[in-house]
Parts: C-alpha cells; structure tokens; sequence
C-alpha cells in the first residue's frame, strides 16, 4: 500500500515536471517572439533614418524639401509639452491617491470611484481628445494651445498614475505608520515624512510608464490642434506649438521615398528623448529605494 502510494507521488510529480517543462518552453517562445519583432523593429527604423539624422536635422525647423528638414520645434514643443503634462498629472494624481488611500472613507461610494479610475486608464486616447476639445479648447477658450494639449495629455495619463499612486501608498507597511502616530505624529506628518518617501519608487514608476505613453500620443493632439508644421517655438502657454509624432505623422503621409527616411530619423530621436527621460526617472526612483 506504501508502495502504491510513493509511486502516485512519483508519478504526479513526473507530470507536474512536464507541464512545467512545457510552460517554460511555451513562455520562452513568446519572449522571443517579443524580442525578434522589437529588433526587426529597431533595424528597418535605424537603417531608414540613420542616413538623414545630424545635427542640422535636430537643430532645423520642417522644410518643404527633405534634405532641408528638421524636428527642432517638435522636440522643443514636446518637452515643454511634458514639462506641463508631468507638473499637472503627477501632483494631482498622487494627491488624488493620497485623499483616496488615507483619508477617504471606506464605503461603496468611494469603491465605486476607484473601480471607475481604474476603467477610465483602459479608455481609448481619442476620447480624451474629444475631452480636451470640448473643456480646454472651446469651453475655457484656450483655443488650438500649448497649455490645451498639456492638460489634455495630463487628463489621458492621470488615471494610470492615480492607479500606481494608489499601489504605492497601499504597499507601505502598516507597522511604519502605526510606529509614526506612536511617536506622536500627525496624519499629515506621517503621510509626508514615512508613507510618500516609502511610496516614491512605486510613484516614479507608475509616472515613467504614463509619461512614456503620452510622449508618443498623436490622436488627441491632431483633436486639440496641434501644428503638422510650425516654424516658430512656443513663447508662452497660449502659443502654437507641434511635437516630435505629429510631425512624424505628417512626414510617413507624404509620397516621397525620401520624407520615410526623414521621419524614420524622427523616429529615433524620439526614442532617444524617451530613453533619457526614463532614465533620469530611473535614477531617481534607485535614489529613493537606496534611502530606504
């Protein structure tokens, strides 16, 4: 009977080995599906544009002829563009997370605003154009401006910050926050010098992947009116503006073989301005996590 029952165990888990044998296998094959695309990606994008990528090009305004062209307004318009996205959509989403985490009640009513936060991260960007277009551009008669598509891309990314905001906070161990009003501490005491310090790379890392989406959005800006070409930069928040997709949206439209290669270069200084920018967030973000 022992011996029946040693050769059952054996047997379960000679099967369970093969399922996971078979997982791995299947996962594996997945990743590499992933990273052969990503790479075939990266290689028709580098050997398009790599040609036509200098200095010039980064430092010139859009030109009717290819040669002549350049993304500086876009890539000025869009730093000053995430510059008002960030400062907007980061404070009031981790203030919105704080209010929801710490000082909310607990009742269905304030449940029912997190299940809708969490669904209105899903919903798709044309919509908060279409939001933007009502709100900043008509109804507050901001018009076709800088600080239009700003709040506009602010409102599109706010759901998935107050979501992570919303995970960090939850993440600091109650043990800290009961030793902190043990010692004498306010709410607000406690909340600004032990749970926002704790909750700072779980914040960052929610706003690199919300920032990174809105930086290569183009259907709410062509809804709130941003320039396909624009030879002046934005002198203030009610000035026109362009970004880097939008002018390589207006380039991969034009019949020309040689406006493919001009965008494809957009392309990569697009990722490059990504890539800095999750960086010094990821340096930021380790900052915190060695404090702690």
């Amino acid at each position: 009977m022992l011996g029946q029952n040693e050769q059952n165990i054996k047997k379960r888990m000679e099967g369970r080995v093969a399922i996971n044998k078979v997982l791995m296998v299947l996962f594996g094959m997945a990743t590499a599906v992933g990273l052969v695309f990503l790479v075939l990606l990266f290689y028709r994008v580098l050997t398009q544009g790599i040609g036509y990528l200098s200095l010039d090009y980064i430092l010139n305004f859009p030109a009717p002829y290819p040669e002549e062209a350049g993304i500086y307004a876009g890539l000025i318009g869009s730093v000053f563009l995430m510059i008002i996205v960030a400062i907007f959509a980061v404070i009031i989403g981790v203030a919105t997370a704080i209010y929801l985490e710490e000082y909310a009640p607990k009742n269905k009513f304030t449940e029912f605003i997190r299940v809708n936060i969490q669904n209105l991260a899903g919903v798709p960007s044309i919509v908060f154009g279409l939001l933007g277009l009502t709100f900043f551009v008509y109804m507050f008669n901001f018009g076709y401006t800088l600080i239009a598509g700003g709040l506009t891309m602010a409102l599109l990314i706010l759901p998935v910050i107050v979501v992570a905001a919303q995970e960090a906070v939850r993440s600091v161990p109650a043990e800290i926050k009961e030793a902190s009003y043990g010692m004498g501490a306010s709410k607000w005491q406690t909340i600004a010098r032990v749970i926002l310090p704790a909750a700072i790379p779980g914040i960052l890392t929610g706003a690199i992947i919300a920032l990174s989406r809105a930086i290569g959005e183009t259907a709410p800006l062509i809804i709130v009116g941003a320039a396909t070409a624009i030879y002046t930069l934005p002198e203030s928040l009610l000035a026109k503006y362009t970004v880097m997709p939008i002018q390589i949206y207006n380039w991969t439209g034009r019949p020309q073989e040689e406006w493919q290669y001009v965008a494809g270069a957009g392309i990569i200084v697009l990722l490059a301005v990504l890539l800095l920018m999750n960086s010094i967030a990821v340096l930021i973000r380790n900052k915190y996590q060695r404090r702690l």
